[in-house]
């Protein structure tokens, strides 16, 4: 599966500046880890977002989001939204979500 170039180029717009970010090729796409934990990636034409896996019924809420599953199984803590819901607004408020949680979690 090809990844969508222009929305990783959105997303490195957004990251270029943060600390500790780093981009590699994953899951048939590209994703961005934030010191060696994946963040948020490209997903074919869609968004992969790292969330507090509490929070994932709410998200599932919210327009164009579904669970990310990869051979047939679901990841828990992981959600993909719709390359099409992905205005500016919408694009980082994601990745500030993806962001915040990453910067919750346990140091690796």
């Amino acid at each position: 599966m090809a990844y969508d170039e222009a929305l990783a180029e959105r997303i490195r717009g957004r990251l270029r500046d943060a600390v500790g970010v780093r981009e590699k090729k994953m899951f048939d796409g590209l994703v961005f880890l934030t010191d060696a934990t994946m963040t948020v990636g490209v997903y074919g034409d869609d968004l992969l977002v790292r969330i507090d896996p509490n929070d994932a019924d709410a998200a599932l809420t919210e327009p164009g989001v579904r669970r990310f599953t990869m051979g047939g199984r679901t990841t828990r803590g992981f959600i993909v939204v719709a390359g099409d819901t992905l205005n500016d607004t919408v694009l980082q408020r994601w990745i500030g979500r993806a962001r915040a949680h990453v910067a919750a979690l346990p140091p690796k």
